[in-house]
């Protein structure tokens, strides 16, 4: 999965960040927009240079470059593309012990099964929520109790979903009782497409950015939407009548993106774990927040108040998460075809 939406506010920071000279003992393989100094302070107070960033589009593009040679220490991607990369050979494992706030993070992105393997190729560092965006003037707030509301006939035209594949099958999956797509059975993964085969002729669309929806929502053409958290401060600064329903009864997701260590990196590994530990650190959280992320370090983001959480769509809730978490390769491969099938009206 490919994450990216570079705000209003990051893009200020960006541009009014003071320019330092690259530490070139490290380079980090980047999605633009996370070179801002604020996410990695602490590296610069180590070594008064931010690490060298090399930059990619999308995540099988950047992939494909590092399959062909490209060399880089470490790189951000999202948990999806994990076991792809690590199926192409081209990464190592991190050691745990020598990640400072490892025991910080949050449970819900780390998972029990990856935190209790010596093989932990993916830390988590940002995340965020996806959940039903609706507009509360238009839809009673009973009729988004359940995530059934996408197969309800009332609505038949207004809905939309991701045009993403991790995302459609985070809400079947949910829909249909999964809360861990890890490990989902034949008999799930069926019962998953087959409820998006029932969703498709209630779209009005697959939307592909967050722009688009935001406009797909003031238009009055979409009043329900599988969505992800920016989308409630965008419209709430727009003075939208939003509504985000992280608590139906199947539950919510969360999409999270972190760091692989790269095999044969030609950099220090010593400033690779300083780069991870300092995205990591309690410093970092409130630039992320501020930028639209969440913070994987849990314990710091607890210290910003549930009130700026929930503003962000960030909040606790009550009801089942389903973390959008590494899964087997071939699952991963099986769904994306079927998605494909699923939009086509197959």
């Amino acid at each position: 999965m490919t994450r990216l939406f570079l705000t209003t506010a990051t893009a200020a920071l960006v541009i009014a960040a003071p320019a330092f000279a690259a530490d070139d003992e490290l380079t980090v393989f980047d999605y633009a927009g996370f070179e801002d100094p604020a996410f990695h302070g602490k590296y610069i107070e180590m070594h008064g240079a931010p690490p060298a960033f090399t930059f990619f589009g999308e995540e099988d593009e950047a992939l494909q470059k590092l399959v062909s040679g490209f060399k880089a220490d470490v790189s951000h991607i999202c948990a999806g593309s994990v076991p792809k990369w690590e199926a192409a050979g081209i990464l190592e494992p991190w050691d745990i012990s020598r990640i400072t706030e490892y025991a910080n993070l949050n449970k819900d992105l780390t998972g029990q099964d990856i935190a209790s393997t010596d093989t932990v190729y993916f830390i988590p560092t940002d995340y965020g929520s996806t959940a039903i965006a609706y507009n509360t003037d238009q839809v009673p707030a009973t009729d988004v109790d359940s995530l059934q509301v996408f197969t309800n006939p009332e609505y038949a035209g207004r809905v939309t979903i991701p045009d993403n594949v991790d995302d459609a099958y985070a809400l079947a999956y949910l829909a249909t009782g999964v809360t861990n797509w890890s490990n989902a059975s034949d008999a799930q993964f069926k019962e998953a497409s087959d409820w998006l085969r029932k969703v498709h002729p209630n779209l009005r669309t697959y939307w592909t950015d967050p722009a688009e929806l935001s406009q797909l929502l003031a238009s009055g053409e979409v009043l329900i939407s599988w969505a992800w958290n920016e989308t409630l401060p965008t419209m709430v600064e727009e003075e939208f009548p939003i509504g985000f329903q992280r608590e139906a009864a199947e539950g919510s997701s969360l999409w999270l993106c972190g760091y692989v260590k790269l095999k044969d990196g030609e950099g220090s590994e010593d400033k690779a774990y300083d780069f991870i530990n300092s995205l990591l650190d309690a410093g970092a959280s409130g630039p992320l927040l501020d930028a639209g992320y969440g913070h994987s370090n849990a314990v710091a983001m607890a210290d910003f108040g549930e009130e700026a959480l929930v503003a962000s769509g960030l909040g606790s809730i009550d009801a089942p998460v389903l973390a959008q978490l590494p899964m087997p390769l071939e699952l991963r491969e099986k769904q994306a075809e079927e998605f494909e099938k699923i939009k086509a009206g197959f």
